[in-house]
Parts: C-alpha cells; sequence; structure tokens
C-alpha cells in the first residue's frame, strides 16, 4: 500500500491504482538518478565513480521503461507525451503549435 492516497483507498478503480503504482515507480527511479549523479559528482574515487554513473543509467532505463508504459496504457500520458516528445524548437512554444493544428512535425512552425 501507498502512503500517497488521496482519496479513499476503496473508492479508487483499480486502473488509478495500477496508474498510481507506475507514477510512484517512476518517482522512485528518477529520485535514484538524481542520488546516483550527485553522489558520483562529490566522488573523488574514479572506479566508485564509473559504478555510481552505471547505476544512475540502469535506473534511467527504468525510468524509460515505466514511462512507455504510461505511454501504451495511459491515452492523456500517450497525448502529452506525442505533442512533446522528440518536438523541434522551443519547447513552450509546442503547445501553441499543436493547438494551432500544426503539431510538433510542421518545420514551418518551428
Amino acid at each position: 500500500m501507498s502512503e500517497a492516497w488521496h482519496a479513499p483507498y476503496e473508492k479508487l478503480s483499480r486502473q488509478t491504482i495500477t496508474l498510481h503504482q507506475c507514477i510512484r515507480s517512476l518517482m522512485e527511479e528518477l529520485e535514484a538518478v538524481d542520488w546516483y549523479r550527485q553522489r558520483a559528482d562529490d566522488c573523488e574515487d574514479p572506479q566508485l565513480k564509473a559504478i555510481l554513473l552505471h547505476n544512475m543509467r540502469e535506473e534511467m532505463e527504468h525510468a524509460c521503461m515505466e514511462m512507455e508504459w504510461l505511454r501504451r496504457n495511459n491515452a492523456d500520458f500517450a497525448g502529452q507525451m506525442d505533442t512533446y516528445l522528440y518536438s523541434e524548437g522551443d519547447i513552450t512554444e509546442v503547445e501553441e503549435r499543436a493547438e494551432a493544428g500544426g503539431g510538433r512535425s510542421d518545420p514551418s512552425k518551428v
């Protein structure tokens, strides 16, 4: 069970619980990436630093796997990812282009 429920657990759908499990796991993976990066920056031993960076990249792999699960299993996440991931130009203008019908793949709008 998670301590992060913001509504009574018994009122949550199985879909909401599963989504929560993925989101919490993703948060933990990203936190681990941050911890390993900080430790590597602070580490003076080259071999240990290499290990810490290796571990950081493993956590990135896990985070990306969970993001892909979110894309495949949640239409709202999929739509946002389709709009923003691998887009071109100013990230803050991507939404404006998408809403104007230009989407992210229209180079004339970049």
